[in-house]
């Protein structure tokens, strides 16, 4: 099954998938109705995010691409209206001008993956479009 997700920069190296944080934990928001993933970018927009691009995917490559960066995953259901919350991240994982922060908290680069996994990721993302 096709599903719609908000991209940052697509096709770029500094390319970034929208999430939502909760918990400590990133969840992917994958629509079944591109008009309502469009719907949701122009809401992020009206909250001063950069402006996103609805790409489309087969519905397993972004399962697996969540299962191996350790995200979580939502089907939003075709109709449903889904609204941003009111309170985003105060940093981004992602920065609009492909910069990174200069340090990390002790213990980040933990939980992060190697440069060599997300180039990996980048290239299989690459390979869909």
């Amino acid at each position: 099954m096709q599903v719609y997700v908000l991209l940052f920069n697509a096709g770029t190296d500094n390319e970034g998938i929208h999430s939502l944080q909760a918990n400590g934990r990133n969840t992917v928001l994958m629509f079944e109705d591109e008009d309502d993933a469009t719907r949701f970018g122009l809401m992020l927009e009206a909250q001063d995010f950069p402006t996103p691009e609805v790409e489309a995917f087969e519905q397993d490559e972004i399962e697996e691409f969540c299962q191996e960066a350790g995200f979580d995953l939502r089907l939003i259901p075709a109709g449903s209206l889904m609204v941003p919350p009111d309170n985003a991240v105060a940093e981004t994982d992602w920065r609009e001008d492909g910069s990174h922060e200069a340090e990390e908290p002790p213990g980040a680069d933990e939980s992060r993956l190697s440069n060599e996994e997300l180039n990996d990721i980048r290239q299989r993302l690459e390979k869909l479009l």
